[in-house]
């Protein structure tokens, strides 16, 4: 499976010969998910929450400086 992109400890990836819908695999640690590229809908998998996002979105709407997040390895 092709890794397409990386980002925040997410690996974005695709099989060549993948069934329908239009979709892709995005991994984080042990989670897995697949999302439809036409929707962006999860409907496959799951992700676990990840309370350092939700922190930052606090710290934007009272405009305070935000904290980086570490990826997983």
């Amino acid at each position: 499976m092709p890794e397409i992109s990386r980002f925040y400890g997410i690996v974005i990836k695709m099989f060549f010969d993948d069934h329908n819908p239009p979709h892709f695999h995005a991994l984080y640690g042990e989670y897995e998910v697949l999302i439809d590229i036409n929707t962006f809908a999860v409907f496959a998998g799951n992700l676990p929450p990840r309370d350092e996002l939700l922190n930052d979105w606090e710290k934007a709407r009272v405009q305070e400086p935000l904290n980086t997040i570490e990826p997983l390895k």
